[in-house]
């Protein structure tokens, strides 16, 4: 061994574990490393090339005397002949309260210019779905300052709540908003936000971090910032490690925690590369059949555990292939996840941001975490009624596009002029806006009024005389 390798003496003794040198080939971000044994699945492992430089990777695939490495960061000048010490261990991520603040890669490596996180604390990212048996029902309203959400789709304490939308679509903008205001009311200095940013273009990461750092959300917040040209494996560990930092921020220091991932579709993409690349039968559409468990391993560690003040809220972000609701992705979200809101290509052609499609969006967990002591005694009702008015304008509109304006009946007129106050002036505010429940709440008995009393069946006579302007409400 050259005088070279001897200089790493002193680095390899940091970490226990097996030496080997050289590896037979490299594809890519790909090694692999014959003789080995005893290695295991997702085994952490450090490389040492003749340039000098510390890389870490991750086995991705084992056979008897075999074994594949996905390298992390950079591969450049990176040669067969190398040492590999297998360390013994699965990823683990230094865990303490300095991370709140920060801005991290999807190697938990710092990128915003401030020392590493020094810890005797260190956690595995693989972590474990919440044991249903210690799951609590949640039940507390989180306020995100968007109308549409909060009035219509409410987030709970402890939910998995998904947006679907497509390609081109302003879904970064809205998770950006999201981070910014989302709030537990009369809570706000227990709340905390981790966003994981999955497989971005460099002018994505640089819009988050710019917009975080602007508006003084990165106080009370960790980001996890993965860009598309890092490799695939860290976009499998991006979102375990967020909620590895989640699970910390809520279960150990007692905080409720939103956690933002953006784009799950990435994470998918990534899933499917490495299994093909470890010679797995494809499932549908090339995806692995495991991918269902895989992302249920991710969304069911959130939640509320009994006898823990802190919480869980979970807001990943898809973009739907093709816009096709029936593809894998959209598909094996919606049965793990409580609800689903659905971004609409048609608003956005007309300018309405956030162009949330109402009727086929829904929150399972609203109805416990709305209503007197939450956010209003008139909230439930006055949701129905909007979603029962909208989805005739809705028709309504559909009718005039066949027989013209001029053939809809009186009534129908009305309901159409509602579906357009309630898009304008309800659904559309600016992405810099932040809406309080109450006035979220009163821009929908403003738009109620456009119709007559009688068409409110859906809210008691009690609410109608409390709340309606009519009535000075």
């Amino acid at each position: 061994m050259s005088e070279k390798w001897f200089l790493k003496k002193e680095v390899l003794c940091r970490y226990s574990g097996k030496i080997y040198r050289g590896a037979r080939e490299i594809r890519g971000s790909l090694m692999l490393v014959d003789g080995v044994e005893d290695v295991a699945y997702d085994e952490v492992v450090y490389i040492y090339g003749k340039d000098g430089r510390e890389r870490t990777g991750r086995v991705l695939e084992t056979k008897i005397g075999e074994a594949m490495v996905q390298v992390l960061g950079e591969k450049e000048g990176l040669e067969t002949d190398v040492l590999i010490k297998f360390t013994g261990t699965t990823f683990k991520i230094p865990i303490s309260e300095d991370i709140l603040g920060r801005i991290f890669n999807g190697r938990f490596k710092p990128i915003d210019g401030l020392p590493s996180i020094v810890s005797s604390e260190k956690r595995e990212i693989t972590g474990a779905p919440i044991n249903p048996v210690a799951r609590e029902y949640p039940h507390d309203f989180i306020q995100t300052g968007i109308s549409v959400i909060d009035g219509m789709f409410s987030l709970v304490r402890g939910q998995k709540l998904p947006i679907f939308s497509v390609s081109g679509l302003p879904h970064n903008i809205i998770a950006a908003q999201l981070a910014r205001q989302a709030t537990v009311r009369g809570e706000e200095e227990e709340f905390a936000v981790v966003f994981a940013g999955i497989g971005l273009r460099s002018t994505e990461a640089d819009f988050f971090i710019e917009q975080f750092k602007e508006t003084g959300a990165i106080e009370k917040m960790v980001a996890i910032l993965n860009l598309a040209d890092d490799p695939a494996v860290e976009r499998l560990m991006t979102p375990r490690i967020a909620m590895t930092v989640a699970e910390y921020l809520a279960f150990d220091l007692e905080m409720h925690v939103l956690v933002i991932m953006t784009n799950m579709t990435n994470y998918c993409e990534a899933l499917r590369q490495i299994s093909t690349a470890r010679g797995e039968i494809p499932g549908r559409l090339g995806y692995p059949g495991y991918m269902y468990s895989d992302l249920a391993t991710i969304y069911e560690r959130a939640g509320i555990i009994k006898g823990k003040k802190g919480s869980i809220t979970l807001f990943p972000i898809l973009t739907m292939p093709g816009g096709d609701l029936r593809h894998p992705i959209p598909d094996l979200t919606g049965y793990i996840t409580e609800g689903q809101i659905f971004l609409s290509q048609e608003l956005y052609a007309r300018g309405i941001y956030p162009p949330v499609n109402v009727l086929p969006s829904l929150s399972r967990l609203m109805k416990a975490g709305i209503g007197e002591g939450r956010t209003r005694e008139d909230h439930r009702y006055v949701a129905d009624q909007l979603y029962d008015a909208y989805s005739r304008g809705v028709k309504a509109r559909d009718l005039a596009r066949i027989i013209g304006e001029v053939g809809l009946s009186e009534r129908m007129k009305r309901f159409l002029k509602f579906a357009e106050e309630f898009e304008a002036k309800f659904v559309s505010q600016g992405p810099y806006e932040n809406r309080s429940i109450e006035e979220t709440l009163n821009r929908a008995w403003e738009v109620l009024s456009i119709l007559p009393e009688e068409e409110l069946v859906r809210i008691p006579r009690r609410m109608i005389e409390k709340y309606h302007p009519k009535y000075g409400g």
